[in-house]
């Protein structure tokens, strides 16, 4: 029997014997999740740069991505901080760990109300359940309006659904390789990324927190797959080629930099989470009882910036142009040149700095 040498064997998330390090925590009450299921005694975890003014309308908000956390600066450089682009001697910026992550936010790995970690009683949740979340934490911060919601990928779906649901509490978005609906070849690949989780014999149908291992290999599995959506298959070949590691594995120098990706992320995620954040992504519709995604998207009356990574093969630049095109208040397509693909915006962060600097002053504007 394999013997457990740390917390890691059993799942990456942040648990209530770790420090709080940055975070802070915030009960929200009960969440009724657009299924009509009420989840009881919700927290957000959630991390601030800056200051909230006396009026409490200085605030932007940092939508993360799926395996993206509140911590900004950790998987954003760059990008928050005094004179930076979300400059926090300015703005107030607020990023909560999504609803259903793992990072202090109530999630699978967390406690229940019985003490046992929800596990595979987890519910299913969807983007809109995400955004109700955030909205009942902005309401108990006393936050009246925000200038900005910006966010990539996951984070750029929740902002899109920001400007449907709440006109009335954000002045502009900006939503970064993302979309409005997702696609059949999303969720193909998705699927496949759900399947290895599940069927590695250290699962046990959600529920593995008590037991030595999680399923840490068919997360890595699952990674491993995700990453290679998230860059180019030029950067595969330039970077890495056919070359072997040279070490006593004999692997491909490619297989040792998907071992490294899956690795890390086994550090600081949690098994579970994937599946439901990956539901939740598949899910997404911003048309889905709104008469289709062409009249949601008309209805939206606030400033929306778009940004595109033209070598994205997770969310072809054809996703964003659909989302310029049918939203009568989009600024015109902001396309950045990278060949990092969908992983673009975490690299090219002078460029992606500049639109959100335009953003901000766009989202001030519209507030007057």
């Amino acid at each position: 029997m394999r013997t457990p040498t740390s917390d890691h064997c059993v799942t990456g998330a942040w648990l209530e014997s770790h420090a709080p390090e940055d975070r802070q925590f915030l009960s929200i009450g009960d969440l009724e999740l657009e299924s009509g299921e009420i989840l009881p005694s919700v927290t957000i975890a959630y991390q601030t740069w800056g200051t909230l003014n006396e009026a409490r309308d200085n605030a932007i908000l940092v939508n993360h991505a799926m395996t993206g956390w509140s911590d900004v600066p950790g998987w954003w450089p760059s990008i928050v901080g005094p004179g930076l682009p979300l400059d926090s001697d300015k703005y107030f910026i607020i990023c909560p760990n999504v609803f259903g992550g793992c990072q202090g936010s109530t999630g699978p790995s967390s406690l229940a109300p019985d003490g046992k970690r929800w596990g595979a009683r987890f519910p299913s949740v969807n983007i809109r359940d995400m955004v109700a979340a955030e909205l009942a934490l902005t309401d108990l911060l006393g936050i009246k309006r925000y200038i900005l919601s910006v966010g990539p990928s996951l984070g750029g779906m929740r902002s899109l659904e920001w400007a449907i649901q709440h006109p009335d509490r954000v002045a502009a978005i900006c939503t970064i390789g993302s979309s409005a609906v997702a696609t059949g070849d999303q969720i193909g690949s998705a699927s496949i990324q759900i399947r290895a989780i599940k069927v590695d014999e250290d699962f046990h149908g959600g529920d593995y927190y008590d037991k030595e291992h999680g399923p840490l290999e068919g997360m890595g599995i699952a990674r491993r797959i995700a990453h290679l959506t998230y860059r180019t298959e030029t950067e595969m070949d330039v970077r890495f080629g056919r070359e072997l590691q040279g070490d006593e594995t004999g692997r491909y120098a490619v297989e040792s930099y998907l071992d490294h990706q899956a690795n890390k992320l086994a550090k600081r995620f949690d098994a579970n989470t994937y599946i439901v954040l990956t539901e939740a992504m598949n899910s997404h519709d911003v048309g889905r009882g709104r008469g289709g995604v062409a009249a949601a998207l008309a209805t939206i009356t606030i400033p929306v910036i778009v940004i595109s990574i033209d070598s994205d093969r997770l969310f072809w630049p054809r996703l964003q142009e659909e989302i310029v095109e049918l939203t009568p208040t989009a600024q015109p397509l902001v396309t950045i040149s990278s060949p990092f693909g969908h992983d673009g915006f975490l690299i090219e962060v002078e460029e992606v700095g500049k639109t959100l600097r335009r953003a901000i002053e766009i989202g001030l504007n519209h507030r007057k």
